[in-house]
């Protein structure tokens, strides 16, 4: 089991930046691959980062490709997520997420077992 907290959302310019973390309970917190996802309203839960176990391969949805890094500090259980060049269409809560092992691939969110709770991301023109 693993509890996740997220934190860092907030209401930010479009071409600002913000950096998201999420706190992961646990000893084994280096074992979960750990993601992001996100959600407007309206929409479907989309994939946007994610970063394995191990040596920490990671991936990208295209639309955030270049804008965003995801990054893990396994002697802090946190995966963050900066978020540079922000646009309006960024717009949306934010969820972290993890899995036990490595996934190649791009994930659904059916592919992550443990959630956060959530965090607002606004971006305006």
């Amino acid at each position: 089991q693993v509890q996740l907290v997220e934190s860092g959302g907030g209401s930010v310019q479009a071409g600002g930046s913000l950096r998201l973390s999420c706190a992961a309970s646990g000893r084994t917190f280096e074992t979960y691959t750990m993601g992001w996802f996100r959600q407007a309203p309206g929409k479907e839960r989309e994939f946007v980062a994610h970063i394995n176990t191990g040596i920490g391969r990671t991936n990208y949805a295209d639309s955030v490709k270049d804008r965003f890094t995801i990054s893990r500090d396994n002697a802090k259980n946190t995966v963050y997520l900066q978020m540079n060049s922000l646009k309006p269409e960024d717009t949306a809560v934010y969820y972290c997420a993890a899995r036990g092992g490595i996934f190649i691939g791009r994930p659904r969110p059916a592919d992550y077992g443990y959630w956060g709770q959530g965090t607002q991301v606004t971006v305006s023109l």
